[in-house]
C-alpha cells in the first residue's frame, strides 16, 4: 500500500510538472497569437491609410490634369478647386480642404494673402453667420497664404455642437485688398 501511495505521488508530481510545462507552452502560444493579431490590426490600419492616401493622390492628379487642360490656365483670377467641408470626429468640429491655383499671368511672383471662412448656420430657430479666423485671431498663421503656383489648404473649425451648418464660403484676399480675389461656397 505504501509503495502504491509513493508511486501515485510520483505520478501526480510528474503529471503536475507536465501540466505546468503545457500551461507555459499554451501561454507562450497565446502571447504569440496576441502579438500576431496586434500586428495584423496595425497592418490593416496602415493599408486603409495608404488606400485613402492613394485615393487622395489620384483625385489630386485628376484635378491637376483637369486644370492643365481647362481654360482656367489662362484665367486672370485666382481659382479655388475642390473645396470640401465635412464633419470631423468631435461634435461641432468640421474639417475643410481646398486647392488654390494662381493664374498663369501671375506665376512670375508669389501670391501673398489670407483665407477667410464664412459659416452660415442654424442654432435652434436662429440663423447666424460666423467668420474664421475671428477678428481677434485675424493674424492666425493657419489662415495666411504665400505660394507661387498652387497651395493645398486644410484645417478645422468649431461651432456649437447643437448648431447645424448650412453652408461654408471660403474667401481669399490678397494682402492690401479688402475685396476677395476668389470665393467658393459649399452647401452641407
Amino acid at each position: 500500500m505504501q509503495q502504491e501511495l509513493t508511486l501515485s505521488k510520483e505520478e501526480l508530481a510528474a503529471a503536475r510538472s507536465e501540466l505546468e510545462r503545457l500551461r507555459a507552452v499554451a501561454n507562450a502560444a497565446d502571447n504569440r497569437m496576441s502579438i500576431e493579431r496586434s500586428a495584423q490590426q496595425k497592418l490593416a490600419q496602415q493599408i486603409r491609410a495608404l488606400e485613402q492616401e492613394n485615393a487622395r493622390v489620384r483625385e489630386e492628379l485628376a484635378t491637376f490634369e483637369g486644370m492643365l487642360s481647362s481654360d482656367a490656365r489662362s484665367s486672370a483670377v485666382l481659382t479655388v478647386y475642390r473645396f470640401k467641408v465635412e464633419p470631423d470626429v468631435l461634435p461641432g468640429e468640421y474639417r475643410y480642404h481646398l486647392l488654390l491655383l494662381t493664374p498663369t499671368t501671375r506665376r512670375e511672383r508669389e501670391f501673398h494673402g489670407r483665407l477667410e471662412l464664412v459659416v452660415t448656420l442654424t442654432d435652434g430657430d436662429q440663423s447666424a453667420m460666423m467668420s474664421f479666423p475671428e477678428p481677434a485671431d485675424a493674424g492666425a498663421s493657419e489662415f495666411k497664404l504665400a505660394f507661387k503656383y498652387f497651395r493645398r489648404v486644410q484645417g478645422t473649425f468649431r461651432v456649437n455642437p447643437k448648431a447645424r451648418v448650412e453652408s461654408v464660403q471660403v474667401r481669399v484676399y490678397e494682402n492690401g485688398s479688402n475685396q476677395p480675389r476668389a470665393t467658393h461656397t459649399v452647401t452641407l
